[in-house]
């Protein structure tokens, strides 16, 4: 993969992407945890899920407002999540303090799991800094960096800049 984009019109720009590597990676190591799961027979259980049931745990029934806003999610991509996690059976909805609200609970299934799925969170996350330890430069590390970079230009200016240039955009 070059390092500058494609300009030939008729070329397909999406099979370039300096993210991909990062995508990827994360898919692989979601699949690893996946795979722990499997090993230990916790059923319909995805790695995305557990953040979201270790807060109902320690939180207690909250709105998909409030889960939403104490992970960083937007409320549309929390309820989307929410009906997969009910789906696989993971919560429930429970009516709120009045009727017209309704509070996100663990069910009974995650409430059996949510010690071993706190004990996988501390040993992934523990796993992550060995991982990092490793490598010269650590993606928690990066990650930083390039939010500084993003607090000095924003991505959006960045992108609206690189579009002026582009008579595609025209």
């Amino acid at each position: 993969m070059s390092g500058s984009p494609t300009t030939d019109p008729g070329s397909d720009p999406g099979q370039e992407s300096l993210w991909r590597p990062l995508r990827l990676l994360q898919e692989r190591m979601d699949a690893e945890i996946a795979r722990v799961y499997a090993e230990r027979r916790i059923e319909g259980l995805k790695p995305s899920f557990v953040q979201e049931l270790l807060r109902l745990h320690a939180c207690g029934p909250m709105t998909i407002t409030e889960l939403a806003e104490s992970v960083g999610r937007t409320h549309s991509a929390l309820s989307q999540k929410v009906a997969a996690m009910r789906a696989a059976g993971w919560v429930e909805t429970v009516t709120g303090e009045d009727a017209r609200s309704k509070r996100v609970a663990l069910t009974d299934q995650a409430r059996g799991a949510i010690g071993r799925l706190a004990a996988e969170w501390r040993a992934t996350e523990a796993a992550l800094a060995e991982v990092e330890a490793e490598v010269p430069y650590p993606l928690s590390r990066v990650v930083v960096d390039i939010e500084r970079a993003l607090e000095r230009r924003s991505f959006h200016d960045r992108i609206v800049e690189k579009l002026a240039a582009d008579p595609a955009w025209e």
